[in-house]
């Protein structure tokens, strides 16, 4: 009996060992398919960023990134599965490839935190994850309405599922992209093309002075186009993503804020343009503001170059962790809340 019961635990080992043979021997294979497939596939289709930003506003937002996901199913399942990330091929010799998807919080990346106007910290990593974007698609506008600026243009959104391809979505791409839309409306619109990192660099200036960068950039802009009568600054906030994304009628949102500097005598004109902006998106886009915030005292900017003019604002649009999806939903219906002011319509 006992030599019975030895060789059924024998047996029952054996074919233990046998399964987890064939289960590794499928993960091999799975593995090897999926690292081929995947590199296979992101060699094709990568793009550039303009490249991007084009098919963006040309197909709108329905099935922008559907092209741009097919690779991400594998790198997804491997992720969740055995905590692979075929972006960093590093992770594949990383242990906890047996621990059937724990995740190492220590070692997991932190979102970067950048405060929103004030803080210029971290400043060199978000250099190394973000890039100056050219014009998409230059037009020569000759009476423009409204001026797009980004005094932070590399401040950037979540790379998600584009990351891959070589797509680095930041506040540069959403203005061009609400200019595309706010061109569609007829509201002639143009974006600050200079690279405001080589204006940095060339009067050795660090990042705080972007602000004396963008300003001199503005009073430029003022004395070429007469016709100008809208300033808007956009940035990106730091919150976190349950705080900078609404909902509406089934649809995601970054959400926006409005940064009114008080530290100049004509603020309240500012502000009165801010606030009339703002009563039309709670009406039309109900949650999609966060409201506006004053800024004054020490340790602040204050003036954020709205003293250059009285319909000079700063726009947060969304948050680090926005995908381009939802920023490209809230440019949409900025360029609907602006042509709804400009036209008179309540």
């Amino acid at each position: 009996m006992a030599h019975k019961k030895m060789k059924l635990k024998s047996t029952k080992k054996k074919k233990k060992l046998s399964k987890l043979k064939i289960l590794i021997y499928l993960i091999c294979i799975y593995m090897g398919f999926a690292y081929t497939f995947y590199y296979s596939l992101s060699s094709k289709n990568t793009v550039s960023n303009e490249e991007f930003i084009n098919l963006l506003v040309s197909t709108g937002n329905a099935n922008i990134l559907n092209e741009y996901k097919t690779t991400n199913i594998i790198n997804k399942t491997m992720n969740i599965i055995f905590n692979i990330d075929f972006t960093k091929p590093a992770s594949l010799l990383n242990t906890s490839i047996l621990k059937y998807g724990y995740k190492d919080k220590e070692s997991e990346t932190k979102t970067i935190s950048l405060e929103y106007n004030d803080d210029y910290s971290n400043m060199e990593e978000l250099e190394s994850i973000s890039d100056y974007i050219e014009d998409p698609n230059p037009t020569n506008t000759t009476e423009p309405l409204i001026y797009l600026y980004n005094s932070h243009q590399l401040e950037n959104y979540s790379s998600k599922d584009l990351d891959i391809y070589g797509i680095t979505p930041n506040v540069l791409m959403a203005s061009y992209v609400l200019r595309e839309n706010l061109n569609k409306l007829n509201l002639n619109t143009i974006v600050e093309e200079a690279n405001m990192s080589e204006i940095l660099t060339k009067n050795n200036w660090n990042y705080s002075y972007s602000y004396q960068a963008s300003r001199s950039l503005i009073e430029e802009k003022k004395n070429k186009y007469p016709t100008l009568k809208y300033f808007i600054d956009i940035h990106r906030d730091s919150i976190s993503k349950e705080y900078s994304t609404t909902t509406i009628n089934n649809k995601n949102y970054a959400k926006v804020m409005f940064v009114i500097g008080l530290d100049h005598d004509g603020w309240q004109s500012n502000y009165n343009l801010a606030n009339s902006l703002n009563e039309l998106i709670n009406k039309y886009y109900p949650s999609m503001s966060r409201g506006i915030m004053k800024k004054e005292g020490i340790n602040v900017n204050g003036i954020y170059n709205q003293d250059l003019s009285p319909n000079c604002i700063l726009i947060e649009v969304g948050a680090v962790d926005n995908t381009i999806e939802e920023v490209y939903n809230t440019m949409s219906a900025l360029a609907d809340i602006l042509n709804k002011y400009i036209n008179g319509e309540a």
